[in-house]
């Protein structure tokens, strides 16, 4: 169980909650490992997971991880009398856990950085911000909240201005009320709903059995305040608001939308994931394709760099202005990363639309 459970919940990013729903009727199913799941159908997982989307996220992420960690044991899965070993390991202590996360190493070289250039989007240039930014205002906080946090940051200005595109209608889940009751705390400027992950210990990395509840916080679950002693700054997760409004359907009351332990919520993994592949090199127009699949490897190489350069770029301008107070740096983040941000088409056709950010630019901003 507890690797079905590690399955869904970190390759196929499934909600820890939904995924513990979702066990039995897997079991019923015999879809109880990667790779039962990726011989399955879409039809069946469906019947199981109810949303297409969901669906098809565990069945691509099945025949994955299947294809990657085959092994003879694997391939006779269906003999009863040789059950296969799940070939994750042990579920990873909460310092292995936020190690998992590592983001590369930022590149504070002035003269590599006065040259650097990435092509880029909004969105993940907003993430990137806030990441960093987070790392002067909320120290306290782990790589993993981190994460989650900016990319609470990124979803809400993203469904921002679809709104005032006319992409999107109506009242966000925040207005409606489904955030009521959750702290809030204010990044970029703007409020974002977050809950506390009591418990959470991530500076210890102990060598023992690792208990339920490290298996609950690294998958996104959260321990049960009857377990727990308080904290006064307990790690935070960014809370999916638009997310919970969907799972709970277009009928239901705000008021009821569950316990803390069901909230849905930003995952660190999947706001690593989106910067690691995010900030290309810009093209040179008389570069030729070669081959795709050194292309590809050199692409996510040179991608991870740029990553480097632009982390190291927003770290020196943060150190520069750091005698500011929390709140102060706060509100002056959201002006810089409009002042370097890409230039795109106005309208609905800039939407997604991809520039280069220079170095140079975001230097500049230095104090």
């Amino acid at each position: 169980i507890q690797a079905l459970l590690r399955f869904l919940s970190h390759d196929a990013k499934v909600p820890l909650g939904e995924a513990m729903g979702k066990i039995k009727e897997l079991q019923a199913a015999n879809l109880t490992t990667p790779a039962e799941i990726a011989k399955s159908d879409i039809s069946s997982i469906k019947a199981i997971f109810g949303d297409e989307k969901v669906s098809k996220q565990v069945l691509n992420a099945a025949k994955r991880v299947s294809k990657k960690r085959a092994s003879p044991d694997e391939a006779s899965v269906a003999s009863p009398a040789k059950k296969a070993k799940p070939s994750y390991g042990q579920p990873l202590t909460p310092a292995q856990f936020e190690d998992s996360l590592a983001l590369p190493e930022p590149c504070k070289d002035e003269d590599e950085l006065m040259r650097g250039v990435v092509y880029t989007n909004r969105a993940p240039l907003v993430l990137a911000f806030a990441v960093t930014l987070l790392k002067y205002t909320m120290p306290s906080q782990p790589l993993s909240s981190r994460l989650s946090l900016a990319q609470a940051v990124v979803s809400a200005n993203s469904r921002t201005k679809a709104v005032s595109l006319g992409l999107e209608s109506g009242k966000s889940a925040e207005e409606e009320g489904w955030g009521e009751g959750q702290p809030l705390v204010k990044i970029m400027g703007r409020e974002i709903r977050v809950m506390k992950r009591w418990g959470y210990q991530w500076d210890v990395n102990e060598e023992d059995d690792v208990s339920q509840e490290t298996i609950k916080e690294e998958s996104g679950g959260f321990a049960t305040q009857e377990t727990i002693k308080a904290e006064t700054d307990p790690a935070l997760w960014g809370v999916d608001l638009e997310k919970l409004k969907q799972s709970n359907g277009p009928g239901a009351s705000a008021s009821k939308h569950g316990t803390t332990s069901q909230l849905p919520i930003y995952t660190a993994q999947s706001a690593r994931a989106y910067l690691l592949k995010a900030f290309e090199t810009p093209k040179i127009k008389s570069e030729e394709s070669g081959s795709p699949t050194k292309q590809s490897v050199g692409i996510a190489a040179q991608k991870e760099r740029n990553l480097g350069l632009l982390l190291g770029a927003l770290e020196l301008l943060y150190e520069s202005w750091s005698s500011l107070d929390k709140e102060e740096l706060d509100k002056r983040a959201w002006g810089w990363y409009c002042h370097v941000r890409p230039t795109v088409d106005p309208g609905v056709a800039g939407w997604g639309g991809k520039a280069n950010v220079n170095m140079s630019d975001i230097l500049k901003l230095r104090r």
